[in-house]
């Protein structure tokens, strides 16, 4: 697994994780972490195990969410499993001992702790959640939980570079109607009518907005780097069948 230096600190944990050193084969190989994609169930299962032990948490501890490319939020409170996985895609918890987990595919993945007061949470944010500022709804989450954005560190993991995510003509007209400055995630593509879309850069520039005390930016391009990343983009490109999830998760320590 990847970690982020500004989330390096005692009393939390985190990863994130890549496709390696799970039990999955073919399209799936090998850390494949999605219920929602058709590997098999006890292999996703077995792979969710693996990723929970290198964080140090119990297995059943892990938390992912029906994923609905929203900005919604839904706070945890305590250890009480899911019936069924909640539609949202982010999630913010003080409960210790509890990982939340955000599972992508090219889309940003990102993770939030406030060490000094205890609050952690894990967003999802593809180009419909980032427009709809599912970051600014996270944080102000975690304010209702007791954090301070003086204290809230955020890393934005591997996720589709610039010059891997082509867009269509309805870009960049959204996020220039949220922003005019946005402009700037925007260069043209060989395609006439298309833009390169570096969705990373602006999804740091609207965590920036939120004067928290640390943003942390993976380098790490899902759709260019086959060995370590499943990719949705590359899965379409190429006709593929379907395409597996990487896990990115946080939890408070006991």
């Amino acid at each position: 697994m990847l970690q982020s230096k500004v989330l390096a600190h005692d009393g939390v944990t985190h990863g994130f994780f890549t496709r390696e050193g799970g039990v999955s084969s073919g399209l799936y190989g090998s850390l494949n972490c999605g219920p929602g994609s058709k590997d098999d169930s006890e292999d996703v299962a077995e792979n969710r195990r693996r990723a929970m032990q290198m964080l140090g948490i119990e297995p059943d501890h892990l938390r992912t969410l029906y994923q609905i490319h929203s900005a919604d939020v839904i706070v945890i409170e305590d250890t009480q499993k899911f019936e069924s996985r909640p539609k949202a895609d982010a999630m913010v918890t003080k409960v210790p001992g509890l990982a939340l987990g955000i599972l992508t595919a090219d889309c940003v993945p990102i993770l939030f702790t406030d060490v000094k007061n205890g609050v952690i949470a894990a967003a999802h944010s593809g180009w419909k959640g980032t427009v709809s500022d599912i970051a600014r709804n996270v944080v102000e989450a975690m304010e209702k939980l007791g954090a301070a954005r003086e204290h809230i560190q955020v890393a934005i993991g591997p996720a589709i570079a610039q010059e891997s995510y082509e867009v269509g003509p309805e870009f960049p007209g959204p996020f220039l109607d949220l922003d005019p400055s946005s402009e700037r995630f925007f260069i043209p593509s060989v395609k006439a009518g298309h833009h390169m879309f570096d969705l990373k850069g602006f999804v740091y520039s609207r965590l920036e907005r939120l004067e928290v005390a640390a943003i942390d930016m993976l380098a790490n391009d899902t759709c260019a780097e086959e060995d370590l990343f499943y990719s949705y983009r590359r899965m379409t490109t190429r006709g593929e069948a379907d395409y597996g999830r990487q896990l990115s998760a946080v939890a408070l320590q006991k």
